[in-house]
Parts: C-alpha cells; structure tokens; sequence
C-alpha cells in the first residue's frame, strides 16, 4: 500500500493531477467567491442599513428644524407685529399677546416680556410672577443681552417664572431674544421669552425611536449637553453610558468609533437656528442577526458546491485522461525528431480531431514554415520598399528646384500648376496609410506625376490616358502605375527631342482588369527584360529605386502568382508594360478586407454574398 501511495505521489498520472489540480483550483475559487461574497454582501446591509437611518436622521431633522422655525414665526410675529416701533404706554401687549398665545398653545408653555432691568412687562397665560425673582441672572435672560446671535435657545429646563393655580410645573425649552422696546417715547433694550413645551420635542424623537431595536436617536447641544435621550435617565445617574460630548464634535455625516470597547456607526446631522446636533447610534451587533443567517446559507452553498465540483472533477479527469494519454503514446517519436508519427484518433471529438490535425500538421509543418517564412520576409521587404517608392528623393528634389526657377522667372501660374500637382500627388501617395485605393485614385496619381515630369522635360514627349471609365470604381495596389512610367521617362522617350509618346489605357475584361502603359522609346532587349522582371540590380540604373519588379511582387502577394506585370519590348520598338489584376469592386467592405490580408476568394464570396442579400431585399421591397 505504502508503495502504490508513493508511486502515485512521485509519478502522478494524468488522471490524478487534473482531478487534484481541479479539486484544488475549485476549492480555492468557491472559497475565495463565498468569503468575497459574503463580505460584499455584509458590507452591503449595513451600507443600507446606514442609509436608510441616514434618511430618516435627515427626515427627523427636518420635522424639527421645522417646529423651531414654527417657533421661531411666533417670536417673530410677538416682535415686529406687536412690540417694535409701539410706545408700550399706549399700545394693546396684553390683548395681542394673548391672541397669539392662543392660536400657538398647543406647541407652547408661555410668552414673556421683560424690560432691560428684568421687570415684568406683560406674560401669557398667567402673570402671576413668583417672589423674590431676579430673572436678570438667569442663563436665558443673560444669552439674549449678551449674546451676539439675536436667538438663542436654552437646555431643557422646567418652567420656573409664574404661580400656576394648578401646581402644573412644565419642561420647556426656552427661545429668548433682545428686543427694543419704547415706553413713553423712550427708547430702551428687552427681552422677549417664548418657553416651547419640551414634551413636543421628546414625543417626536420618542416615536422614532420606539421602531428601533438595537440603534437609537438622540439630541443634544452643540457642545454636548444631552437634550432628549431614550434612556436619559440612566445616562444622567451614570447607569449607563453615552458618548455625546465627542460625538457632538463630529462633523456631519457618518462616522465610525468604538465606546466602550463596542464598534458602532455614528451619524450626526446639525440642527439649523440652533446649532443642536441630532445623533444616531448603530451599535455593529445591528447587522449581526442578519450577518449570522447570511453566514450560514453561504457556508451550506459552498459545501454543496464542493461536493458537486469533486464529483464532476473525478468524472471529468477520468474522460479527459484516458485519450489523452493514447495520444501522448502515439505521438512519443516527435521527440526523437519524427514529425510524422502515427497518431492516435480517438476519444472525445476534441480529441479526435486534436489527433486528425496533428497528422495533418506534422505532414506540412516543415513545408508550412518555410513557405511562411519566405512569405513574411518578401511581404515585410516589398512593403519597406513600397514605403520608400512613395516618392523619390530625386524626383521631388527636381520638382523643387523647377518651382523655385519657375518662380524666379515670374512664371506664377506654372509655379502653382506643379506645386497644385506636387500636392494632389502626395495626397493619393499617402492614401491615409491605406495599401488599396481607387482605380480612379491610382489614374489620377499618375496624371499627376506626368503633368509634373512634363513640366520639367519641357514637353519632350507626350502623354496620352484612355482608360475605361467603367474600371475606375475598382481595387488596386496603391503605386503601381507610376513606376512603369518613371521607367518609360528615364529609358524610353528620354532625349527624343520631342517626338517621344506615351500611352495609358486601360480595360476589363471577364473578371480581370488590364492596365497598360506604352512607349515609342529605345525598347528593352530580352535579356534585359529578364533582369528587370527578376528585379536584379543590375537591371536599375536611376528611377524609382524600386521599379517594375517591385510592383510584380506585391501585385502577386496581394492577388496571387496568376497576376502581376508582363513587359512585350523589342530595341527600337518601344516598351508596352501590361498590369493584370483582378476586377474587385472598390467598396469599403473590400477595401477593409484586403488591407486585412483575406484571399480573393473569400472578397469573393463576400461580394456575391452582398449582392445576394440586397437582391433579397429589392425583392422583398418590391412584394410590400
């Protein structure tokens, strides 16, 4: 036994390493999935669950906000519409003052008015002062004086200023302010009460929290002082703790602290008028209830995963390795050199056909690679010196040095011909970087290029195009025209004196296009002939630099060795250079498709394919 555990251990089949490998892969992503999962998942309830405190936080500070503002109206009202600018002597207080508390008692205790020296002016509902009463030193009176804000707003305290007939002693939060006051013309400073019932105030914050279970709401001053809690009491005899002098240092917004060695959730929304700071406490064990349960389902899922995934692994380890290992048999001669072994067909239909095409590749792998190699390396030089053949050196060095005589001679309208020329030249030759362009565009290329050459011979020769107009909307390798006419300048009608002749025409016919260029020239002799077609150096003696072989070669690596150039030349007879491509419509689908290197055959069978689909369509148009 301990043998068979250490050959499996030392030498593991295939079988075993992809049910282990599996295994192992499995159990780490369903691991890894459930723990990213869960966290997300758990970080998500609680982002909810802060939100949705947050809102209705916000909503809480609302409805207070607006019952100060409410308050705030009446002491506003008591002010402007009944104190200010009135002589107190001649003026109805009482009668306004009364009516007012009236229309508000339900959110109010009592209304105040005092003078500068803390006496009585007027009160509602009872105006029954208690003796021995300096209100002058007490907090509210002494805020409303001193203080530079014309509100302020007191702690919660009970109601001390008046005997009430029913003994009925009233929490209240006071909002007094300074006032001016005139009495018998005499202008002097006051003080305005208005003492809100608290309970109005506890009964709002004591709804909310009753739908909480574990986090809560409360109140306090901007510098801590505790104005409601839901358990105020503990808090104020110590049995229990509270935070609230730190928390009310804390800006707006959400924060995160640990109190008594319990992470929470804290948020803090500050009170407008007052400066008060409305808190609410989300203790972290809030979210552990449904944390817990999430926990749970997610340990049971993976399980259950695991146990499904270890059987499949086992399943499929088993139908994987068997061929796989027949495969690997048949094809051991490989590493002795033998690249045609007898290989293995079987299995699965993967791994039949895995076997079919490895016979197949090891048959044509070598003869693949050379041909591939060869071709990659004519593409990538023959593409090199179509770049260099976008223009010549010496051609545009000359064209240059024309435009400058041209223009020094005063000779304008010339000068903007070949530099109008120059630039429509430049245009088709950089094509935007595209290989494949227009008949119409090629044509044109070379127009220009003639229109410039005989500019500067001074019309030694002449120049004739009669191409179809019907071959114009065709594909064609970008400068391949041009070349053959620099050839026909430099080595057929050059020094002719005028009676040199040049022809471009141009025709379909079946499923190929012709482009022809002639002269009347010198002729070119057999041999010579030969050279040139092999590009041999010996063939080139100025021009273009990349000539009449070149464009051979990247017309048969684009359209294939049954296209290209034929040159029909005798000494003294002339030269006709004969360009034979195949007729592809010149269509952005083509165009796209032969700059990505698709054979004829498949641009082809996707232009067919076009016109059969618009066919259809025509068809089906016409029927509606």
């Amino acid at each position: 036994m301990k043998r068979i555990f250490r050959k499996y251990i030392k030498e593991p089949s295939i079988q075993m390493m992809i049910l282990v490998s599996f295994s192992i892969v499995a159990t780490v992503f369903i691991l890894l999935m459930g723990v990213t999962l869960f966290n997300l998942f758990a970080s998500r309830a609680k982002q909810m669950t802060t939100q949705a405190s947050e809102q209705l936080l916000n909503q809480v500070a609302t409805n207070l906000e607006d019952y100060l503002i409410s308050v705030r109206r009446i002491s506003d009202a008591m002010y402007y519409d009944v104190i200010k600018d009135k002589d107190l002597e001649y003026s109805s207080i009482n009668t306004e003052i009364n009516l007012l508390y009236e229309a508000h008692k339900d959110n109010l205790v009592s209304i105040a008015l005092y003078d500068n020296t803390g006496k009585l002016i007027t009160a509602t509902p009872v105006m029954n002062e208690k003796e021995d009463l300096d209100v002058t030193q007490q907090e509210w009176f002494i805020n409303a004086l001193s203080k530079t804000e014309n509100l302020h707003f007191s702690m919660p305290h009970v109601q001390n200023l008046f005997y009430d007939s029913s003994y009925k002693y009233s929490w209240v939060i006071s909002l007094s302010r300074a006032v001016n006051l005139t009495e018998d013309s005499t202008p002097m400073m006051g003080v305005l009460l208005v003492d809100m019932d608290y309970s109005s105030i506890q009964n709002m914050l004591s709804r909310i929290n009753a739908d909480m279970e574990e986090q809560y709401v409360y109140l306090c001053s901007g510098n801590g002082d505790l104005i409601y809690h839901p358990k105020q009491i503990q808090v104020m005899t110590g049995i229990k703790d509270e935070n609230n002098y730190e928390a009310a240092a804390y800006d707006d917004g959400i924060h995160e602290e640990t109190f008594n060695g319990e992470r929470r959730t804290v948020i803090v929304n500050t009170v407008s008028y007052t400066g008060w700071k409305l808190i609410t406490v989300i203790p972290d064990k809030t979210y552990s209830g449904g944390i817990k349960n999430m926990k749970y389902f997610a340990m049971m899922v993976m399980l259950m995963a695991l146990l499904a995934l270890l059987v499949v692994n086992r399943l499929v380890a088993i139908g994987i390795a068997k061929p796989i290992i027949q495969l690997n048999e048949s094809i051991k001669d490989v590493e002795n050199g033998n690249l045609k072994p007898d290989v293995f067909i079987g299995g699965s239909t993967e791994i039949q056909h895995l076997g079919r095409t490895l016979q197949t590749n090891f048959d044509q792998i070598d003869n693949l690679m050379k041909t591939t190699v060869k071709q990659q390396e004519e593409k990538r030089k023959n593409e090199l010196d179509a770049l260099q053949s976008q223009i010549n050196p010496h051609f545009l060095y000359n064209t240059l040095d024309s435009i400058v005589w041209m223009i020094e001679s005063g000779k304008n309208d010339d000068a903007v011909f070949m530099v109008t020329q120059l630039a429509s030249l430049f245009r088709v030759s950089l094509s935007r970087g595209k290989t494949i362009i227009s008949i119409d565009d090629e044509i044109k290329h070379a127009q220009n290029y003639m229109n410039i050459q005989k500019v500067r011979y001074k019309n030694e020769f002449t120049v004739s195009f009669d191409v179809d107009k019907e071959i114009g909307k065709y594909c064609t390798v970008k400068l391949i025209v041009q070349p053959i006419l620099e050839n026909a300048i430099y080595y057929g009608v050059e020094g002719m004196d005028g009676d040199g002749e040049i022809k471009v025409s141009g025709y379909k016919k079946d499923d190929d296009i012709y482009l022809i260029v002639e002269d009347n020239g010198i002729g070119i002799p057999k041999e010579q002939v030969e050279l040139i077609m092999k590009g041999d150096e010996r063939a080139r003696r100025r021009g273009s630099g990349v000539g009449i072989a070149n464009v051979n070669k990247r017309i048969r690596l684009r359209f294939g060795m049954e296209y290209g150039i034929m040159i029909d030349s005798e000494p003294d007879e002339g030269t006709k250079v004969i360009i034979h491509i195949p007729a592809v419509p010149y269509n952005e689908e083509n165009q796209k498709l032969m700059e990505e290197g698709a054979s004829l055959e498949e641009i082809r069978r996707q232009e067919e394919k076009r016109k059969e689909d618009k066919k259809d369509t025509d068809e089906r148009r016409e029927k509606e």
